[in-house]
């Protein structure tokens, strides 16, 4: 059974952080906390995560300086990370957690069926990048195998690889239509650089075979 995705949920009042685990309670998925910007730092060192959600207002290094540290490493730069704080922050605040990287902010109380909902899909996306992967090392093994046609395992290894990709163009198509049920301008993004991953590793299976 493959690990499930971690999502960081990073927040100093341990109620928000209890509020967002039983928000996210009915997706499978596996949350981890951290009290502090220092806490999530460190916690990005060795746990590769999904998501991010991030509480703006926090002693200490805030949420922008987080992100900000979240952006400039190489091993994280691409992690999507979501900003939440309560409704009645600097007007700026959104503009501010935009520039910071971030691919949304929502405002408390925030309604926990849209949140779910966006935890959702960028989970189902990092799930699909991951497979994708999978198949990709799967493609460049073979080529790199050099085998002319009809020998060795070429018979096993490419019907495999077909159906395998068949089914990641097929959850691709699902993602999408649950990001067009959700509205989520920050999906676009996203869905196209998956959809081009896929459309390059198909491109190079058909040439294969």
């Amino acid at each position: 059974m493959p690990d499930r995705a971690k999502i960081l949920l990073v927040d100093d009042r341990e109620e928000n952080l209890i509020a967002l685990e039983a928000i996210l309670s009915s997706l499978d998925l596996v949350p981890v906390r951290a009290r502090s910007g220092e806490e999530a730092l460190k916690a990005l060192l060795n746990t590769e995560f999904a998501l991010i959600l991030l509480d703006v207002r926090m002693p200490g290094m805030d949420g922008f300086e987080t992100a900000a540290h979240i952006k400039r490493r190489e091993r994280t730069r691409n992690i999507p990370i979501i900003f939440l704080t309560v409704v009645d922050s600097a007007p700026d605040y959104a503009f501010r957690g935009y520039a910071a990287g971030a691919v949304d902010y929502l405002t408390k109380p925030f309604d926990p069926w849209v949140l779910r909902a966006k935890v959702s899909v960028f989970t189902e996306l990092y799930n699909m990048n991951k497979r994708l992967t999978e198949q990709s090392a799967m493609l460049r093994d073979r080529v790199s195998a050099e085998l002319p046609p009809g020998a060795g395992d070429q018979g096993v290894i490419l019907p495999e690889l077909s159906r395998r990709l068949t089914a990641v163009e097929d959850e691709l198509g699902r993602v999408r239509e649950l990001a067009r049920k959700s509205q989520d301008p920050a999906l676009a993004g996203p869905l196209a650089d998956l959809a081009e991953r896929i459309a390059h590793l198909r491109s190079g299976f058909d040439a294969l075979s």
